[in-house]
């Protein structure tokens, strides 16, 4: 019997962008981005373990996501209920919460990762944009109420953005991102690195979010040219040894896979036939027993 390729696979999208060391700027947009809808933001911090526990709280969304990126089919969909079970249980699993966070974590992940440098089209742009209704449906979401293409994120946003306020929560999220708690040992280093990954991510933010937080960044070319040297900086490290940083989530389905199927965020187009998005959103029988938005220049490919 072949391999698991989990809910995704090589022949994703997914596949090729989620490998890419810029996918760590792509998540702190994605926070300063959720932030932004006060009804949202109000039940993480109440409901959560964001302000007594926020590292942690960082990476076990940076494991699910990678769970349920390169994970076995098994794997993710536990993953999916595990996360299902905890909204239920604190009560934040309204739909229109649910898909303002997933919107925001999507358009994030597409928008720094293009402009950072790697090579994708519209219509990959698109087919990333359908596969993520799958993540979608592991959260609790209904696929068919979810933006499967680049347009519809478009227009998700145009209708949400009059609910849009950077309130007392997200100041908290904001205070967090920019000077986040740790140990005294690391105070350098987050004035080093931290500081400027997490300004850097808020630079990428949309005009609208920019003019809600009440801090202008730079012209967007600046911006971009930014990301594009400190994308190729990251890559600069060899993926292999990325990669060995636990949870080890792509090394452990290229073992599982074969050497073939490494990610490779420049390939493009595709070295193999990509799978048919409507593939990866049929729900398997195992889920229901569990239950559960260009750079003109990138770097090293390893």
């Amino acid at each position: 019997m072949s391999a698991d390729p989990g809910l995704f696979g090589p022949r994703s999208v997914t596949w090729r962008l989620h490998s890419d060391p810029v996918m760590w700027i792509a998540g702190v947009r994605a926070l300063w981005l959720q932030a932004l809808h006060p009804v949202a933001v109000r039940g993480v911090m109440i409901n959560s373990s964001f302000q007594e526990d926020p590292w942690g709280r960082l990476m076990r969304t940076a494991n699910f996501v990678g769970t349920l990126s390169y994970g076995t089919t098994e794997a993710a969909e536990a993953a999916g209920a595990r996360v299902r079970g905890i909204h239920r249980l604190i009560g934040v699993d309204d739909p229109e919460l649910l898909l303002w966070v997933h919107c925001a974590e999507t358009d994030s992940y597409l928008s720094v990762a293009r402009r950072s440098g790697i090579p994708l089209d519209d219509a990959g742009a698109d087919r990333y944009v359908d596969e993520h209704r799958t993540s979608a449906r592991l959260v609790g979401l209904d696929p068919a109420t979810v933006p499967g293409s680049t347009a519809e994120l478009a227009a998700y946003f145009d209708a949400v953005r009059p609910r849009l306020a950077a309130g007392p929560d997200a100041r908290t999220v904001e205070d967090f991102l920019r000077r986040p708690p740790v140990k005294p040992v690391l105070v350098p280093a987050r004035e080093v690195i931290w500081r400027r990954v997490t300004a850097l991510a808020y630079d990428t933010l949309p005009p609208y979010a920019h003019a809600l937080y009440g801090r202008p960044a730079p012209p967007p070319e600046t911006v971009t040219h930014r990301l594009v040297a400190t994308a190729n900086l990251l890559r600069c490290v060899p993926a292999r040894l990325r990669w060995r940083l636990p949870p080890r989530h792509i090394l452990r389905a290229v073992d599982r896979l074969g050497p073939e199927t490494r990610p490779d965020p420049y390939a493009y187009p595709a070295p193999y036939p990509l799978s048919e998005p409507a593939s990866i959103l049929e729900k398997p029988e195992k889920a229901q027993e569990i239950d559960g938005g260009g750079g003109t220049r990138w770097g090293s490919r390893d």
